[in-house]
C-alpha cells in the first residue's frame, strides 16, 4: 500500500479549507448586510463599524474564494486547468454544481468592489446591484452542499445551512414595510382629492333634506 505524498493533497486541502471559509465569509457577509439595509443596528457608531466590517468582509470573501479555485491548479487528482477553474460547467468533476460555484464567484468578485463605485453609479442602482450579494449566498450553499468533499457530513451543512434562518427572517422583516408602505399608498391614491370648494346649493339644500 503507498503512502500518500503530502505534496500531492496540499493544494487540495488548500483549496477545501479556503472554500470553507469562503462560504462562512460570504454567509457573514450578507448577514450584516441585511442587518443594516433593515436599520437593525441604530446607533451612528455601531453604523460605520459595520459599513466598514461589511466591506472588509466582502473583500477576504473574495480572496478566499480566488484561493480555493487557484489551489484546484495543483491538484494531481482533479487536474482542472484554468478553464476548468474560469469557464462554468466544463470541469468533469460535478459539472453542475462546480459551475454554480463558478458563478457565485463571478457575482462575488462583481458585487464586492461596488463600495467604490457607488457614487459614480448612484445609490439607487447601487442597492439594486447589492441585492444580488444573497444570491451569492445561495450559488455558493448550492456548490458546496453539492460539491463538497465533506458535504455528506453533518457540521458542513450545520455551517452551510445555519444561516438560512437568519436570512429568511431578517429578508422578511425589510420586505414586510415596503408592503404595508405600498398599501399605504394605494389607498391614499383611491381617496378622493379635497378641493377645498363648497358644493352647490342644490346639492347642500339636499343633504339637509335627508337628515
Amino acid at each position: 500500500m503507498k503512502r500518500t505524498q503530502p505534496l500531492n493533497v496540499i493544494w487540495w486541502l488548500v483549496s477545501r479549507a479556503s472554500g470553507i471559509v469562503a462560504l462562512v465569509l460570504i454567509s457573514a457577509t450578507v448577514l450584516l448586510g441585511l442587518a443594516m439595509a433593515t436599520r437593525m443596528l441604530r446607533r451612528p457608531a455601531i453604523k460605520r463599524v459595520s459599513a466598514r466590517l461589511h466591506e472588509h468582509l466582502a473583500l477576504a470573501a473574495i480572496a478566499a474564494i480566488a484561493l480555493h479555485g487557484a489551489a484546484l491548479l495543483g491538484d494531481h487528482w482533479l487536474k482542472p486547468g484554468w478553464r476548468g477553474i474560469t469557464i462554468p460547467f466544463a470541469l468533469h468533476y460535478h459539472p453542475e454544481f462546480t459551475g454554480i460555484g463558478i458563478i457565485a464567484g463571478y457575482l462575488a468578485a462583481l458585487l464586492g468592489p461596488s463600495f467604490y463605485l457607488r457614487r459614480r453609479i448612484g445609490t439607487r442602482r447601487w442597492r439594486s446591484l447589492h441585492r444580488l450579494t444573497v444570491l451569492v449566498w445561495v450559488l455558493s450553499t448550492v456548490h458546496t452542499l453539492g460539491a463538497g468533499t465533506d458535504a455528506p457530513s453533518v457540521w458542513l451543512r450545520a455551517v452551510a445551512l445555519a444561516p438560512a434562518v437568519p436570512v429568511v427572517y431578517i429578508l422578511v422583516l425589510r420586505l414586510a414595510p415596503r408592503r404595508s408602505s405600498k398599501t399605504a399608498r394605494r389607498v391614499a391614491d383611491e381617496r378622493p382629492p379635497v378641493t377645498g370648494k363648497r358644493p352647490p346649493a342644490d346639492v347642500a339644500c339636499a343633504a339637509r333634506a335627508r337628515r
